[in-house]
């Protein structure tokens, strides 16, 4: 079985009672409610309203003798980061910020309190897109998690 559903629901749990991300709206998926909000935290979702709204791409492989599986997750984690002007470098700036406390989350815990996983931002792709509601940076992260 997946072990998908419950590392995104490991995710959200662990950001959404992460210091450094007090300020910042925590999702799963493409469920942003709060349109007050400037600052988000994107799980299993890249952001993209036009794409495809993939969650998770996986794959299997054999851990050993026995028939125990290894799975290898590759999930999006994306952080928005949104203001009401066209000022580029601060959106950049704060995406990056809030990027920052994910990735030492996950290097202080690699497996985010769950037996049997390790994380790691495998990739990341900055966007930049000027919309009618001013600049938004788009910093998403691939998280490459292996499971047994």
């Amino acid at each position: 079985m997946s072990r998908v559903p419950d590392l995104i629901d490991a995710l959200v749990v662990r950001f959404g009672t992460e210091e450094g991300l007090r300020q910042v709206g925590i999702t799963d998926g493409p469920e942003i409610t709060d349109a007050d909000r400037d600052d988000w935290v994107l799980v299993g979702y890249d952001g993209d309203p036009n794409g495809e709204f993939q969650a998770a791409v996986t794959e299997e492989e054999w851990a050993g003798l026995g028939g125990s599986r290894e799975e290898l997750i590759q999930l999006p984690v994306t952080v928005l980061a949104r203001r009401g002007d066209t000022n580029v470098k601060a959106a950049r700036a704060r995406a990056y910020e809030v990027g920052a406390v994910i990735k030492a989350m996950l290097r202080a815990d690699p497996s985010m309190g769950m037996h049997g996983v390790q994380c790691a931002v495998g990739s990341t792709a900055l966007f930049q897109p000027q919309t009618e509601q001013g600049i938004q940076a788009r910093l998403v992260f691939t998280l490459a998690c292996r499971t047994i």
